[in-house]
C-alpha cells in the first residue's frame, strides 16, 4: 500500500518560515518525480514545486521562486518543502504527490498518481 503523509504545517505570521515533510511508504521515491501542490479555499489546486527523479532537477511556481526550496532524501523516502518569508497568499492546504510521467508533465497535478492527505498552512498578516 502506498502512503504519503504530510506534516509540518501550522499557523505562522508573515515573514516566518515553515518546513513541510512528506513521509512516503510503499514505493521507492528514487523512481518518482515528487511534487508539492497547494489548494486555498475557493481556489483550484496549483503547482508549487517539484523534484525530478532521482533528484537532479527542481521546478518552482513563479509565486514561490526564491522563497521555497524542495528537497528529497531517497534513502529515507522523505520529501521536504522549506518555505521562507511566508505571506498570507501562501495560506492553503499543501499536498505531496508522486509521479512517473515524462518530465514535461511535472507541473501538472493530473499527472501525479499518489497523493497525501495534506497539511494546512495558515499565514497571518
Amino acid at each position: 500500500q502506498v502512503l504519503l503523509a504530510e506534516s509540518g504545517g501550522g499557523l505562522v505570521q508573515a515573514g516566518d518560515s515553515l518546513r513541510l515533510s512528506c513521509t512516503v511508504s510503499g514505493l521507492p521515491i528514487i523512481n518518482y518525480h515528487m511534487g508539492w501542490f497547494r489548494q486555498a479555499p475557493g481556489k483550484e489546486r496549483e503547482f508549487v514545486a517539484a523534484s525530478s527523479r532521482p533528484g537532479g532537477s527542481t521546478f518552482y511556481a513563479e509565486p514561490v521562486k526564491g522563497r521555497f526550496t524542495i528537497s528529497r532524501d531517497n534513502g529515507k523516502k522523505m520529501v521536504y518543502l522549506q518555505m521562507n518569508n511566508l505571506q498570507p497568499e501562501d495560506t492553503a492546504t499543501y499536498y505531496c504527490a508522486s509521479s512517473t510521467v515524462a518530465l514535461s508533465g511535472i507541473r501538472r497535478g493530473d499527472m501525479y498518481r499518489y497523493w497525501g492527505q495534506g497539511t494546512q498552512v495558515t499565514v497571518s498578516s
